[in-house]
């Protein structure tokens, strides 16, 4: 839809013969299309930008050679990932700078179905925000998983046409994508004329070729320069992520300094509320971009008008006359963090902090309570591996800054190597089924973690210490989360060392930014001064080991999977 006329009033206030609402005076406007900052007066009425240039105005404000842009949008992300209720999210990525997000509802779909998301899409109404959620593509992302809901063509339709979602979000299941599966066909058929966001790691050729052709017209895992410059080459956009586990802007970032801005967009995935209060949302990618190179006005065009034309944002990203008013204000560009934010020609954040009464709190709904369903929780021996010594196994490698595993082949008790148990509990229906595995890279070397956050299912997933004590440490994990109604806990001894309960879908907290960042910071301090991890964001890390839909070896309720050959693999190697 193209962007809406605006108001009378605010053509008249255009045309000057009112006064407008507001004006932005002695600033300079970001001018996306030719690049470049315009010393100019800024005025709003309405809510939208009416004109620029000198005029009477309601209210004044002198901006003082300020630098003005589009408020930030957030190409592809992930609301659960913040741990945040939509209330407490928009609290806290507005004063740095974000007015806009692209989110991808399939957390909360995968544990609650469409009613979940129906009610993240009523709330996020209520905010001052632009809260564009995709209908989700993959629920369950394959078969190897056990979610709570699962979405057809017609709960997709329902999302679509009933909820206003923005397009169709990412398309995981690109296999299903590549081979034509009929099923797969017909939901990126539905998305009529929406977008369609891809998530295909490391495909590549022919392949690629035919997942493009197929529909899908985007991809945020791109973790390699060439990987990125494959898909621009073909027409396919590119979002350059900077999550807290998954931090790909350093590798991508230099396909925008070949070859310009067309088709890129900056996007932060999966955030941790601890990086979103340590370092920021969106202005923190835009800041990276620039320290690696790009120009500042290149670097804000990735974050304001590339998203915007992208997923048909057509009244943002730009500061033309009858667009929004979602301006930041800068007065120091070296530090990336707005001195004032407007949403709409309000104001709603000034020196990093709320304005007060900005954004109203909203109860979280009671229909994402209570989610998570184990029956009787599984006791130690359920855990427990039980391999004899000398055993040689499948292990899946982890490294920090990635979300890609390698397949490893190991002996179960080599005390040379890192090694940890791993399992994953379904959670949703009290099938008492859990699938078990080994990790390495983790660091971890007594006690347990254990989180309802799972990608993509989101079962139970558990690691613990390889020595007799690792089972016992899980059981306890396991059974407080079900106390908790989701979560996450680290545990020694049989004691629950530190917690952060996440009792929406078992996802998200109904708590500030603040409460919820310090809990999360504390179990990750926890973790590493206590139980000897040693990977960032640990959690987060943890939290994709199940997701089936990136290479190389996951595991799920359902057992350990071969990604790159997509079925289902023994933990012990056959002996050669």
């Amino acid at each position: 839809m193209a962007r809406p006329p605006s108001s009378p009033r605010a053509l008249a206030a255009a045309r000057g013969d009112i006064p407008a609402d507001l004006l932005l005076r002695g600033g300079k406007v970001l001018a996306a299309a030719t690049r470049e900052w315009v010393r100019t007066d800024l005025a709003v009425c309405d809510g939208v930008v009416c004109g620029w240039g000198p005029r009477d105005a309601d209210q004044v404000v002198d901006v003082d050679g300020c630098a003005l842009t589009p408020g930030l949008i957030d190409a592809h992300m992930h609301l659960e990932s913040t741990k945040l209720w939509v209330d407490q999210f928009v609290a806290a990525v507005l004063p740095h700078g974000t007015t806009a997000v692209a989110a991808e509802s399939l957390e909360i779909a995968n544990v609650a179905g469409v009613p979940g998301v129906a009610a993240l899409v009523e709330a996020s109404r209520l905010l001052p925000f632009t809260f564009g959620v995709s209908a989700s593509s993959c629920v369950p992302a394959s078969p190897f998983e056990s979610p709570g809901a699962s979405l057809g063509p017609e709960e997709i339709g329902v999302l679509l046409d009933e909820l206003g979602a923005i397009g169709l979000a990412e398309v995981m299941d690109f296999p299903g994508v590549v081979a034509g599966d009929p099923l797969v066909r017909a939901k990126i058929a539905r998305a009529g004329y929406r977008r369609v966001d891809g998530h295909a790691p490391g495909l590549a050729g022919r392949r690629l070729d035919a997942y493009i052709a197929a529909g899908v017209e985007s991809d945020h895992e791109g973790t390699t320069l060439e990987e990125a410059e494959e898909r621009r080459r073909k027409g396919m956009w590119v979002f350059v992520r900077q999550g807290s586990a998954s931090r790909d802007l350093a590798a991508l970032i230099p396909t925008v300094a070949r070859h310009g801005t067309d088709l890129v967009a900056l996007c932060t995935d999966d955030r941790e509320p601890d990086t979103l209060l340590d370092v920021g949302h969106v202005n923190d990618c835009v800041r990276l971009a620039v320290h690696h190179g790009i120009p500042e006005v290149d670097a804000f065009v990735l974050a304001t008008a590339n998203p915007a034309a992208y997923h048909g944002f057509h009244h943002l990203g730009g500061l033309g006359p009858g667009q929004q008013a979602d301006v930041c204000v800068f007065d120091r560009l070296e530090t990336f963090e707005p001195a004032a934010v407007y949403h709409a020609g309000r104001l709603v954040a000034r020196q990093g902090e709320l304005v007060a009464g900005a954004v109203p709190r909203l109860a979280a709904p009671t229909a994402l309570r209570d989610t998570v369903h184990l029956g009787t929780p599984p006791a130690a021996a359920d855990l427990d591996h039980c391999l004899a010594p000398g055993t040689r196994v499948r292990v899946i490698g982890v490294s920090a800054g990635t979300l890609s595993t390698a397949n490893l082949e190991l002996q179960v008790d080599d005390p040379e190597v890192d090694l940890a148990r791993l399992a994953v509990v379904e959670r949703h229906r009290a099938t008492g089924r859990v699938g078990l595995g080994l990790v390495s890279g983790l660091g971890l070397r007594d006690g347990a973690l254990a989180s309802t956050v799972g990608h993509d299912a989101h079962n139970v997933t558990l690691a613990g210490a390889r020595g007799p004590g690792g089972p016992a440490d899980m059981a306890v994990a396991v059974r407080r989360l079900a106390e908790l109604g989701g979560g996450q806990v680290v545990v020694r001894d049989g004691r629950i060392l530190a917690e952060l309960a996440l009792p929406l879908a078992g996802l998200m907290s109904d708590r500030p930014l603040g409460e919820v960042a310090a809990a999360a910071t504390r179990l990750q301090s926890v973790a590493a001064e206590v139980l000897g991890v040693t990977i960032p964001a640990p959690f987060m890390t943890l939290s994709f080991l199940g997701l089936s839909v990136i290479p190389r070896l996951r595991l799920t309720d359902r057992g350990l999977l071969d990604v790159e050959a997509f079925d289902l693999t023994s933990l012990e190697v056959a002996p050669r």
